[in-house]
């Protein structure tokens, strides 16, 4: 996209095209500002739903940076969300810290264990399924390790004590609150900005360089190690704002909600719908699977007469993932966002 200005002399100059990064950021801000008046509109269920997809989002945009733009293939990531959702919790549960603080802690907490993991993992050349293995098995350490810690509550985990009235600084709101979205609408547009920011920065290159060809980089003098222990404390900061916010909507934590597969999961597959190695991949991916699970929900509770033996059985909701990522996977290989940029590029 070019401006034409016209110059005091009566010629036209051409401005110089917008970089591709600013247009990027440009779509998002038209984006946030357009979702801004949704709690407003929306239904106090739908607001719900409207919450749990930018909870959504946030684990999609840090899975996406690690394993989208920096091709290490995590199924882990519930181990940062979890460490996100943990910190924050038993800051504020134990020495009344606010959320904003514990969530800064979970953060540096995430990033810290994400490097110790990375380190290790790439200092022993795993990669591929060996990477995701040892990341998948990180995060069920963790979960036993909480399971079992009185530190940590044990299996009851933490519950957030409630105030009587709303607090911007406790991130405490009335159920119905469109406090809420808005509170996750900065995370999750902060998230995807940063997103755009890295990908676009000289280390976002280097990153992309070392995952298209990772010996070709190195041979350049790329800081391979580098570059990948940034990617990945990067993408673990970013799931454990996630983790945290989390907690304060919900207002409870434990193991399995913390640090269950289930979470790695669902940040998996917003980015394999929408489109892996992406900017607007997580966003199209978590816009889907948040409404999915409204739909899959309101199919259990209250499904047609033809459907009457759906109503009480659990687990649609993963049959539908399932059939869903067969189907992306199968028509769309790139994801909707890949195989749509694709096709305008022919």
């Amino acid at each position: 996209m070019s401006i034409t200005i016209e110059a005091p002399t009566g010629s036209t100059v051409k401005a110089p095209p917008l970089r591709p990064q600013n247009k990027q950021l440009a779509i998002l801000a038209v984006l946030v500002l357009v979702a801004i008046p949704l709690p407003l509109i929306l239904p106090a269920a739908q607001g719900a739903v409207a919450v749990r997809i930018l909870i959504f989002l946030l684990m999609a945009v840090g899975w996406n940076i690690m394993s989208g733009f920096g091709g290490m293939f995590s199924f882990g990531h519930a181990a940062y969300f979890g460490l996100g959702a943990y910190t924050s919790a038993y800051l504020l549960v134990k020495h009344n810290v606010s959320p904003w603080i514990g969530m800064l802690a979970g953060m540096a907490v995430a990033a810290a264990v994400a490097v110790v993991i990375g380190y290790f993992s790439f200092r022993y050349k795993l990669q591929g399924a060996y990477f995701a293995l040892a990341t998948f098995a990180f995060a069920e350490m963790l979960r036993l390790i909480v399971t079992s810690s009185a530190f940590a509550n044990k299996a009851v985990g933490f519950s957030v004590p409630l105030i009587q009235d709303s607090s911007l600084w406790l991130i405490q709101f009335p159920a119905d609150s469109p406090a809420y979205f808005w509170v996750a609408l900065v995370l999750a547009g902060a998230a995807v900005a940063v997103s755009i920011v890295f990908l676009h920065s000289r280390a976002g290159r280097y990153v992309t360089a070392i995952r298209d060809d990772e010996l070709a980089a190195a041979s350049l003098g790329a800081p391979v190690l580098r570059h990948k222990l940034l990617t990945v404390a990067l993408s673990a900061a970013i799931t454990a704002v996630a983790g945290a916010f989390y907690t304060q909507y919900y207002l409870f934590v434990n193991p399995d909600l913390g640090f269950g597969s289930a979470i790695s999961i669902q940040a998996i597959v917003p980015v394999v719908i929408g489109g892996i190695g992406t900017v607007w991949g997580p966003v199209v991916g978590a816009i889907i699977i948040g409404s999915l699970t409204d739909v899959t929900a309101t199919l259990l509770r209250t499904p047609p007469e033809f459907l009457g033996f759906l109503q009480g059985r659990s687990g649609l909701d993963v049959v539908l993932y399932a059939v869903l990522v067969i189907l992306i996977v199968r028509l769309l290989p790139k994801g909707i966002v890949g195989t749509l940029a694709a096709r305008w590029r022919r």
